[in-house]
């Protein structure tokens, strides 16, 4: 099974298919590597299509201390896949917790993103919703380390953003949930503990959003309500970026609405790779409507 080797010795699993451009994809935190099989099929037809297995999740290894894992180290094993495979350049794709990963591998490493799909991220991020969320965090510790993965996926996979998904493709939704409880209950709680509880707010990264310069895709589902407001900020303050909103879709967009998370993709590489995605115009800002002031 082949693996890279992070900088302090991490070994993370990962699948290649296809040639041409990179494009890589990264999974949130309930996923995996195999969340993203239906884009893996379909972008491995024209780019060079990777996935793979964060840290904490198995075939990759799981650190046993929760100091392994953290928001930085998330965007730099991105780096790591494509050191390994002497990848100099990528888009880069992330879902959630692999939204986060692929804003933060722009701040840190942006000379080797080729564009950002910043998808499904915010949750947790608006400061009103900061205590909450590390409170929640620590209990979703306590489920995992006290009940074990498979009881803890039959609770969280049934959340008010992942519904959505379960109405609208029953199996489809099985195999994400039994693929959740296949995951490490230790994996999956120091990955909360060290990357998720302790990310920075995307409210306190306004300074870094704005720098960005490379083409960005923020991509969000309609009922994904913890990500909408989040979303707009990013929209408002990168200034290379657009928004995209699925209708009718909750948090796990690319399995539930996989055709229309791949066309909007597709669309929006096809554009960066010709030269045509375009940096806001400033003029976008006027305080005027009609701009006569």
């Amino acid at each position: 099974m082949p693996h890279a080797l992070t900088d302090d010795g991490v070994r993370l699993y990962y699948e290649e298919v296809g040639s041409g451009i990179p494009v890589i994809f990264v999974h949130e935190f309930a996923g995996d590597h195999r969340s993203w099989e239906g884009q893996m099929q379909h972008f491995g037809r024209r780019y060079r299509a990777i996935s793979y297995a964060a840290r904490g999740y198995p075939p990759s290894d799981v650190p046993e201390n929760a100091g392994s894992y953290s928001q930085a180290r998330a965007a730099d094993d991105i780096k790591a896949i494509l050191d390994h495979l002497d990848i100099d350049r990528a888009h880069v794709c992330g879902l959630s917790m692999g939204g986060f990963a692929t804003l933060h591998f722009g701040f840190r490493h942006p000379d080797r993103a080729l564009s950002l799909c910043v998808a499904g991220c915010g949750y947790g991020a608006e400061p009103d919703k900061r205590i909450p969320f590390r409170a929640e965090a620590d209990a979703i510790v306590a489920a995992l380390l006290t009940d074990g993965m498979a009881a803890f996926a039959a609770r969280y996979a049934h959340g008010p953003t992942r519904v959505q998904f379960e109405a609208k493709d029953p199996r489809g939704f099985a195999i994400f949930k039994q693929q959740l409880a296949e995951h490490s209950a230790l994996g999956s709680a120091n990955t909360q503990l060290g990357c998720q509880k302790e990310r920075p707010s995307l409210y306190h990264l306004t300074a870094e959003m704005a720098a960005l310069s490379a083409p960005t895709l923020i991509l969000t589902g309609d009922e994904d309500w913890p990500c909408l407001a989040p979303a707009l900020l990013m929209k408002r303050t990168i200034p290379s970026s657009a928004i995209s909103v699925m209708p009718n879709c909750g948090h796990t967009i690319n399995l539930e609405a996989p055709q229309m998370f791949n066309d909007i993709l597709g669309d929006f590489l096809a554009q960066v790779d010709a030269g045509r995605w375009p940096t806001r115009d400033p003029r976008a800002f006027a305080a005027s409507m009609t701009g006569m002031k």
